[in-house]
């Protein structure tokens, strides 16, 4: 049992969240929606805040309160109603979370969220801390942009310190392109340029840690991206890091003392060597298939480690394939779900968005059975029938 000490310094960690208890969510997301399934399941009473209304979270929720992050009064009454804080995403103004922060426990911190969500912060961390990275710099004015191409001399990816996700937030630059123009386009006042990793494939690791310091980890998964939105995610990759993987996720749920859910999304070399890509404070698209395909899903997990619970087992009881539904789809009008209704090992999971847009995550499925490449041939067949005609 480790000592814990907290990056989370105005109030000290509950032991172990009662039953019947509140837990506060920022945010209305898919993510909230689950996350708060999986806390009233384990005996939670679940309270969503956020500034937009009607996310898929409200329609769960025990009590929902919408409001601006900004909003300090807003804030305050919402901790009077809660008893433990927690987020279902990462770009949430940091000084709504101290002020949330000094008068209830908030898990991950907000120094880890802050690390989080500003890629600026979390590549310094992460390289003080001898993570492997891709070659990065810091860039803030177009002539640094200039300088920084000239210098990584190799395909680069220009990205916003701030709010990018999903692809978005990023411009693919060339030594020969035009670092004015891009740096005009990208709007921004502080970006990461970061070279193009060559790799074998995308991998992503979750892992939990509780207050006394105990760590689990889900078994990692490997990604495939479609312009820049993860499209599926397939359990027991074919190619070894995995054990290299989790010491380094242990090295920085330790260095952040992260109370809650931690993902990492790897680039894995040719040669086997493992390249951070990114953070994420909280589940994960790419673990949405352990609500089947896993004893406790990555929702349940999250809610053991911030309540103060023991860990449940990370066992998976199938190999999965993943798939997400995008807004696309819906293009002609609703898909024809029967297609996944009918398939006996399919889980259809839709998220309740009241308008579908191009890019947008409605929904997912996931695929169980023995057979790892079998499943993804089926999952692409399936997929493929879903298209609108």
């Amino acid at each position: 049992m480790r000592e814990n000490h907290s990056l989370n310094r105005f109030v000290p960690s509950l032991l172990t969240l009662p039953k019947g208890s509140s837990l506060g969510i920022l945010g209305s997301g898919q993510l909230g929606q689950m996350m708060g399934r999986a806390a009233q399941k384990l005996g939670y009473r679940v309270c969503i805040y956020d500034s937009v209304s009607q996310g898929p979270a409200t329609h769960i929720a025990d009590e929902v309160m919408v409001h601006s992050f900004d909003d300090q009064e807003a804030l305050n009454h919402f901790a009077s109603k809660v008893d433990l804080i927690t987020i279902e995403f990462e770009h949430i103004p940091l000084r709504a979370l101290e002020i949330l922060a000094a008068l209830k426990p908030v898990h991950p911190s907000p120094r880890v969220i802050e690390i989080c969500q500003n890629r600026r912060l979390e590549k310094e961390f992460l390289h003080s801390h001898g993570i492997p990275l891709a070659p990065f710099e810091v860039i803030t004015t177009a002539q640094e942009l200039e300088r920084a191409l000239h210098h990584l001399n190799a395909p680069c990816l220009l990205k916003t310190a701030t709010e990018g996700y999903d692809g978005k937030g990023q411009i693919a630059l060339h030594p020969d392109d035009d670092p004015f123009l891009a740096w005009d386009t990208l709007k921004a006042n502080r970006a990461v340029l970061e070279k193009k990793i060559f790799f074998l494939a995308e991998a992503s690791l979750i892992m939990a840690r509780s207050s006394s310091g105990d760590i689990v980890s889900f078994p990692w998964q490997e990604n495939v991206h479609l312009q820049g939105i993860l499209h599926t995610s397939a359990t027991s990759p074919p190619f070894l890091g995995e054990k290299k993987a989790r010491a380094l996720g242990e090295k920085i749920l330790e260095a952040l003392e992260v109370i809650g859910l931690m993902t990492m999304e790897f680039f894995v070399l040719p040669d086997g060597t493992l390249l951070l890509n990114e953070l994420a404070p909280r589940p994960h698209n790419s673990g949405h298939h352990t609500l089947e395909s896993s004893l406790t899903s990555q929702f349940e997990q999250t809610i053991r480690a911030i309540a103060g619970l023991s860990f449940g087992s990370t066992e998976l009881k199938s190999e999965a394939v993943m798939v997400n539904l995008l807004g696309d789809l819906w293009r002609d009008g609703d898909p024809p779900w029967e297609v996944l209704l009918n398939h006996p090992q399919v889980h259809l999971h839709l998220y309740g968005k009241k308008e579908a847009k191009p890019g947008r995550k409605m929904g997912h499925f996931t695929i169980l059975g023995k057979d790892r490449e079998n499943l993804l041939l089926t999952a692409e067949q399936l997929f493929k029938q879903l298209q609108p005609r």
